[in-house]
């Protein structure tokens, strides 16, 4: 079996692969001072619930964008599950796609899973939209190749900054508020910053669209996706294991046999 470890700037995702089955996926809050000891206790007890143990592990893979957590996430691979993960962007890792940007070294290791993953499953040129800490945006061409791509604030970051600018403005939840016009505050907060990302997510998509030449395909994932795909005609594909199939392939490819 495979683990799979994306670790990003606001959460770390656990998945196991059986084969081609995703027998298990744990999320955890992002936090650098984690020990490799500490997420073995939180995720051995998890894969327990699904009748998993260390042992059952041959191989890991990871992508990860927090630095200082590196040490702890592949110390936890070496010591509990049989030997250091296979990690994207390190040296000898080949993602088998090209990467057509001026600073290849720069581009988080995520955006560059999920094209992988996208490419793989999805035909012609394609524009990626992952909601995560960042709201991301990126261009793969029809051979697979990274061709670029946006990054804007995600929107909890958007919110977060909305409500600890202003001092009368409370924390809301992300969700499509009954009507455009709000009729108090609360409801032209979730408006604001629901039409608002609407509005970015048509925006921007027009004008790759414009810039390339034509509209590629576009592939959303992360949390928010499919509440943004059901009010857009912009969305074609919702794909939140994304990220974590593209792990596995890159997985496969670098495998040791």
């Amino acid at each position: 079996m495979l683990l799979a470890i994306d670790s990003g700037n606001t959460n770390v995702v656990f998945a196991i692969y059986d084969g081609d089955t995703l027998r298990g996926r744990w999320r955890a809050s992002s936090d650098a001072r984690r020990t490799p000891d500490e997420y073995a206790v939180w995720l051995t007890q998890l894969m327990a619930l699904e009748g998993l143990v260390p042992k059952d592990i041959d191989g890991c893979v990871m992508a990860n964008v927090v630095p200082a957590a590196t040490y702890s996430l592949k110390t936890l691979c070496a010591r509990y599950f049989g030997g250091p993960p296979v990690t994207v962007g390190e040296p000898g890792v080949e993602l088998g796609v090209p990467i057509r940007i001026d600073r290849p070294e720069q581009v988080g290791a995520d955006r560059l899973v999920n094209a992988v993953a996208a490419h793989e499953r999805y035909s012609g040129a394609l524009v990626i939209v992952d909601f995560g800490t960042a709201t991301t945006f990126d261009v793969i061409g029809a051979d697979g190749g990274y061709e670029g791509g946006i990054i804007a604030p995600g929107i909890y970051s958007s919110m977060d900054a909305l409500h600890n600018a202003a001092a009368r403005l409370p924390r809301v939840a992300v969700e499509k508020p009954p009507q455009v016009i709000g009729k108090a505050t609360v409801p032209a907060m979730q408006s604001g910053v629901f039409w608002g990302y609407i509005g970015l997510i048509e925006g921007i998509l027009s004008r790759i669209g414009q810039e390339y030449g034509h509209a590629p395909t576009v592939v959303a994932t992360g949390g928010l996706a499919a509440m943004f795909e059901a009010e857009t005609n912009a969305i074609h594909n919702v794909d939140p294991d994304l990220t974590l199939r593209g792990l596995k392939r890159i997985y496969e490819a670098n495998r040791k046999v």
